[in-house]
């Protein structure tokens, strides 16, 4: 009896052991279905206007550059210092730095040669007026000696013949005297203009080319026209082909050394197919998402369509003949530089009243396009159909109604 009793207690307690495990079992099956289903993010099917778009890739470009040229008549071209590639710099900022040795010494000697002009016009200078006061006291004696020649000839009444004729003879000869010291004067006076003239012309001459010397000196410093960013251009190297320039570089007079494209004059340049060109029109807004600005979108319109198509030789081979697209930014950043990717999406029409749901619930299943619509704690598979598609969300034409809620990852998948 009691052994019966010891039996039926061990039977009651495994009873109720098996009792628990199994509703814990459920237990935890429930939350894992409940939590299964929580987990998978979903979106609510709208009733709004459905906009389509098109995506095109693009690259920035400028439509205004300014080349930054080596100087002409300077000397010898040798980089000393250069901005790095793809700088920033601002308007004012030293781009290039040649060797001014050359020039230098050559500013100097030309300084020189101008203080000995100066000297030299110095020394003419008191020269001519020397030479002037030694004119004037000979005139001057001269004049002195005629008139006292005319006062003795005056005497001739009161002299013999012979005398009275001497004394004429003096006069004529102090009177050529005079001339020949007044020819004298005026003479050396213009010699000394002329001489004067000519050094001054030579100093003239000489500061003239310390002047040249100077903007030349200056030239030998390129600085940045604007804003932007630098790009270097390539120059054939001996060994090793077209590279960029580098200090210790030489260039030509007139070299392209460097780009400065203009900020205020980025578009964005894009190729299209035939069938995407038909889409596009002069004027239509754009968002334009650039990669290396992450955190903001840029509105912009398109500019231009080519009316032709041209060889897109960035297309691969065989080569595809395919449209150009211009896009032009409405707002401007500092951070955006010519060459980098951008991508642009293009309103091309819009639908009032469509039911749309994110591109991301829709999926291809047994060659069926599906949607998962929640059902409570589960999702149902139901067919749906596609009327357009956008890059971020579709138009149904029929399967779902607006406020069901729909996964937008494969619930199938989900582990």
């Amino acid at each position: 009896m009691i052994r019966g009793i010891l039996t039926w207690k061990r039977r009651g307690k495994a009873a109720a052991g098996a009792a628990v495990i199994f509703l814990g079992g459920l237990g935890f099956g429930a939350f894992r279905l409940a939590n299964s289903a929580v987990a998978i993010p979903t979106a609510e099917v709208m009733r709004k206007d459905f906009v389509d778009t098109l995506e095109i890739k693009g690259e920035i470009k400028a439509l205004r550059s300014k080349i930054i040229m080596a100087p002409y008549s300077a000397g010898d071209l040798q980089i000393v210092n250069l901005v790095a590639n793809s700088a920033k710099v601002k308007k004012g900022d030293v781009l290039v730095q040649f060797d001014t040795t050359t020039m230098q010494q050559k500013l100097a000697q030309d300084k020189s040669s101008a203080k000995s002009s100066e000297a030299e016009i110095q020394q003419s200078q008191a020269a001519a007026r020397l030479k002037e006061e030694q004119d004037v006291t000979d005139v001057m004696k001269a004049k002195f000696e005629a008139e006292k020649a005319r006062m003795d000839a005056s005497k001739q009444e009161i002299l013999s013949a012979i005398d009275g004729e001497q004394a004429k003879l003096k006069v004529v000869d102090a009177e050529q005297t005079l001339k020949a010291a007044e020819a004298k004067l005026e003479a050396d006076r213009l010699s000394a203009e002329a001489d004067l003239a000519s050094k001054k012309q030579k100093l003239k001459q000489a500061e003239y080319q310390v002047q040249l010397d100077e903007r030349s000196l200056e030239s030998l410093t390129l600085r940045a026209p604007l804003d932007g960013v630098v790009a270097l251009q390539n120059h054939w190297q001996p060994q090793g082909g077209p590279a960029p320039f580098k200090p210790g570089d030489r260039a030509w007079p007139g070299m392209a050394i460097a780009e400065l494209p203009d900020a205020t004059s980025l578009k964005i340049s894009a190729r299209v197919e035939e069938a995407e060109r038909g889409q596009l029109k002069v004027g239509q807004t754009t968002e334009v998402h650039v990669g290396a600005v992450p955190d903001r979108t840029f509105e912009g319109h398109v500019e231009a369509i080519s009316p032709t198509a041209s060889l897109d030789f960035t297309g691969g081979w065989p080569i595809p003949r395919n449209f150009s697209v211009d896009v032009a930014f409405s707002e401007t950043d500092p951070r955006l530089t010519p060459g980098m990717a951008a991508t642009v999406r293009v309103a091309v029409a819009k639908i009032p009243n469509g039911v749309v749901i994110p591109s991301g619930a829709v999926f291809r299943k047994a060659g069926r396009t599906v949607a998962y619509v929640q059902r409570g704690s589960k999702f149902e598979e139901t067919p749906v159909e596609v009327s357009r598609r956008s890059t971020e969300e579709v138009l149904l034409a029929r399967g779902l109604q607006p406020g069901e809620r729909v996964a937008v990852k494969d619930p199938t998948l989900a582990r």
